[in-house]
């Protein structure tokens, strides 16, 4: 349910100082049970309950905000007159005594939505939609905005849990109040980064190549496997890098996860040395989740992979285990017993 709030600005003579970044709580919570990957759920307007003609258009254009931020395999939603979802509009509103919106949800069945009226009257006030108005005043709600919130309660989130102060709202559209015209958030028409990670965590990733959200800190595991240990100097060694998220119970659907298409960095030294050389990203490899690159050593050598921590994504960076490679030494044939190896 969306909850409607009156919030006051105060100026002050004295002020705490908020850093201009800070990190949210974390993902949404969740609400219980979820719908298929990628269910297509089907809306219709509840007979004798139908929205005006702008509040349609503002749920149909919340449908597709969530299909479109929901950065996961979560459900998505489809206009459809025959549709077994229903959306009311009104006076019969069931959402509670402040409710601004509600939402009731069975996953995988289905789900129900309604948007109070236009000129509902609260205790603190009268319901206005921005989209009732050509120039919107200020503090209307907007009916996008609020459809949206409900959509993601739909598939299955629960209210952000904010600081205090209230410094990471921004971090998701499904929260407890609703804010209006002109305060921050009152018109996001995208789902927000705390509100796609609890949906990632839930719905899992689209692709391997997919970001995950910044809401999001999974650890990863990087590995590194050559061909052999031991090579001919100046033969051709292939190197395979392996990046994936940990294995972890919290991480939920994503617990495993392959990751491609990042940047994994080759690193080698001349082994009983200190210091590593980088030799550049490593291209990505026809399996997914892989990295592959050739190497021809002359002399022994330790190789590693590095992951850096991305500032886009919610991942942290990983170091592989050393591999070292040896030279092999020319062995000149000798009794029915003896290896040959080429010499370079």
């Amino acid at each position: 349910m969306r909850i409607a709030r009156t919030l006051a600005v105060l100026l002050l003579s004295t002020v705490a100082i908020v850093p201009a970044s800070v990190a949210a709580h974390g993902p949404d919570p969740t609400l219980d049970g979820v719908f298929t990957d990628n269910q297509d759920l089907r809306f219709r307007w509840r007979s004798g309950s139908e929205p005006t003609t702008a509040i349609k258009t503002a749920i149909r254009d919340a449908a597709s905000d969530a299909n479109d931020s929901r950065g996961s395999k979560a459900a998505t939603f489809t206009y459809d007159g025959g549709g077994s979802n229903p959306i009311g509009y009104g006076a019969g509103a069931p959402c509670g005594v402040n409710g601004l919106a509600c939402f009731t949800r069975d996953a995988p069945d289905g789900f129900t939505m309604w948007l109070r009226e236009q000129g509902h009257v609260f205790d603190w006030g009268t319901l206005k939609w921005c989209q009732a108005y050509a120039n919107p005043p200020d503090g209307c709600y907007d009916a996008e905005t609020i459809a949206l919130d409900e959509f993601g309660h739909v598939e299955g989130l629960g209210h952000h849990v904010n600081y205090a102060d209230n410094s990471d709202y921004s971090d998701a559209v499904v929260q407890t109040y609703s804010r209006t015209k002109p305060q921050t958030g009152w018109d996001y028409h995208t789902l927000r980064r705390c509100d796609v990670a609890a949906l990632q965590l839930q719905y899992d990733m689209v692709s391997t190549t997919a970001k995950y959200s910044t809401c999001l800190d999974l650890a990863t595991v990087l590995t590194l496997t050559p061909s052999t240990t031991t090579i001919a100097s100046g033969g051709i060694l292939t190197l395979t890098a392996g990046l994936r998220v940990a294995s972890n119970s919290a991480y939920d659907d994503l617990s495993g996860n392959l990751v491609s298409a990042r940047t994994v960095t080759l690193q080698r030294r001349v082994a009983g040395t200190s210091s590593w050389t980088s030799m550049g990203p490593i291209p990505p490899g026809t399996a997914l989740g892989t990295y592959v690159t050739t190497q021809t050593p002359t002399v022994d050598m330790e190789y590693r992979s590095v992951f850096a921590t991305p500032s886009v994504e919610g991942l942290e960076g990983d170091t592989s285990p050393i591999v070292r490679v040896s030279i092999a030494a020319c062995v000149t044939a000798a009794g029915r017993d003896a290896i040959a190896v080429p010499c370079v």
